[in-house]
């Protein structure tokens, strides 16, 4: 079984710059082998880590026996995502998950640390979260900006980590995916036109009211929209996008969301078929915030209406955007 312990950063390429460690740490009414699970699960990440907008995993591991794990992840640096590709190292037997970026993402040299969940003597656990890093060149301004990033992003998992934790709430009783699909006789390209070129919604779908978009690079996108409900009132929402042209995927992370939730993620998936059209798929995973739930429908609802409710309300404009992709997408092919 091999060790979770962090890789030297001093073996590792890159320009010699010097080296910053930092120790975050928190105490969690929980066992060590559930903040274990929780760290492990990378596929729950986007849910409960408010900075983690995406995660890939290209070289799986299972999580009770331990051992190497490659991912790729995109998260909110300093409110700018950023991607890098991690290697990870898992063990259960000592409840910690070291890690170390493979291909980091300027303006970091070298990037790594270790989840340690150490049990304490009154039954809770404590987690700490290590990380030493290196700045390209050793650039001041560069060190501050991933000294600011590490503290805010360490301090927001593990507040949002402690939170899941000790929820008195049971995890499926407050998460809910759903889907919604058409299937569109037309180009798999202009379908996914229309889905990523989000800047022409407020022109292009009646429910969408404002959109500022804002690329920072190629497939990551910024959006702050205001979307009409039914009562034609406007609800303000910001999210990230990551765009994958050559796989017909959109994955997305609301930042800015009703109170009832305390999570949604989100992906458009735009797939050929064998019959020569086109399936397009929108795919919604919530994370219900039994508190937001009260507060917005009355201390009595509960969460089988909410999640009712949040189904009806994204369902609604997720399949008016398909809709209108399909049409975008037909209209297209009958004028070529």
């Amino acid at each position: 079984m091999p060790t979770a312990t962090p890789v030297d950063p001093t073996t590792a390429p890159g320009p010699r710059s010097a080296v910053h460690t930092t120790e975050h740490s928190v105490v969690v009414a929980a066992s060590p082998e559930a903040v274990y699970r929780l760290v492990a699960d990378v596929s729950a990440w986007p849910q409960v880590f408010g900075p983690t907008v995406h995660v890939e995993v290209l070289e799986e591991v299972d999580p009770d026996v331990g051992g190497e794990q490659l991912l790729r992840i995109w998260a909110l640096a300093n409110d700018r995502v950023r991607t890098w590709t991690s290697r990870r190292v898992l063990d259960p037997a000592a409840r910690s998950v070291s890690f170390r970026q493979v291909v980091p993402a300027a303006p970091v040299a070298s990037m790594g640390g270790e989840w340690r969940a150490e049990a304490q003597p009154d039954g809770r656990t404590r987690v700490r979260l290590l990380h030493d890093y290196r700045a390209v060149d050793d650039n001041p301004d560069a060190e501050r900006l991933i000294a600011q990033a590490v503290d805010r992003n360490s301090e927001a998992e593990l507040a949002s980590l402690r939170s899941a934790l000790e929820s008195e709430v049971p995890l499926e009783e407050v998460r809910l995916t759903f889907c919604d699909s058409e299937v569109v006789s037309g180009e798999a390209a202009d379908v996914y036109a229309f889905l990523e070129r989000a800047d022409l919604w407020p022109d292009r779908l009646p429910h969408v009211a404002r959109l500022d978009l804002t690329e920072t690079e190629p497939g990551l996108q910024h959006m702050e929209m205001d979307t009409r409900g039914p009562d034609g009132d406007t609800h303000r929402t910001t999210s990230v996008r990551v765009c994958f042209p050559d796989r017909g995927v959109i994955v997305y992370k609301q930042l800015r969301m009703p109170a009832a939730m305390s999570g949604h993620t989100g992906r458009w998936e735009v797939e050929a078929l064998e019959d020569g059209t086109v399936r397009a798929t929108s795919w919604h995973t919530v994370t219900l915030d039994p508190r937001g739930v009260a507060a917005v429908l009355g201390e009595g609802a509960s969460l089988a209406e909410a999640r009712k409710l949040v189904r009806e309300a994204l369902g609604t404009n997720s399949g008016t955007t398909l809709r209108h992709a399909k049409s975008f997408a037909e209209g297209a092919r009958a004028r070529s």
